[in-house]
């Protein structure tokens, strides 16, 4: 296996990327960066300095990932999602504080997602599509809208589970989820 960088991609020397991983056009990876393996950089995205991403994450195009930002393995980032790192930006604030936001292994953030620093997305998690993440979203739980709100709970396979906590496609049941009342 090997990197492949688009040439019109600009990447740090000082970055880490892994093997397999494909950096496309017009990218930009900051320095002191960690990219894992198997992972797809899209056309547009820019990953601040500092960030950390695992092995086998898909980041779709026009995606901004800011330094206080980890993801972990096997996540993937919808179209022109992005991250915030500071609770109170103002452009003259020099003594601005970055809040560390975590996607945690498997969840999924839909296009035009906003996820505000501070909170973490949990396990295999989705996030619905244009909507503003503002706290923290449990495992498995579907959340959509802004503020996002959970409206149920989803399979390690992407598909909404039943009433009774299975999914209609793979029929795996969640017996430790706890009902959403």
């Amino acid at each position: 296996m090997s990197i492949f960088i688009h040439p019109t991609a600009e990447v740090s020397e000082h970055a880490s990327i892994g093997d397999g991983t494909k950096i496309w056009n017009l990218a930009q990876v900051r320095e002191e960066c960690s990219i894992g393996e198997n992972c797809i950089i899209s056309k547009n995205v820019y990953i601040d300095a500092h960030v950390k991403i695992g092995n086998r994450v898909k980041v779709q195009n026009n995606v901004n990932v800011y330094h206080g930002v980890e993801v972990e393995d096997d996540v993937f980032l919808g179209p022109s999602m992005t991250f915030t790192n500071d609770f109170y930006p103002r452009a003259f604030n020099a003594d601005w504080k970055v809040s560390n936001t975590l996607v945690k292994k498997g969840a999924s953030l839909g296009a035009n997602v906003t996820v505000v620093c501070g909170n973490t997305i949990g396990e295999y998690a989705m996030v619905g599509s244009g909507s503003v993440v503002t706290k923290d979203v449990p495992a498995f739980a579907l959340v959509v809208g802004n503020p996002a709100k959970q409206i149920g709970w989803v399979c390690k396979c992407g598909h909404k589970l039943d009433d009774k906590l299975v999914c209609p496609e793979c029929k795996l049941e969640y017996k430790q989820l706890e009902k959403k009342s």
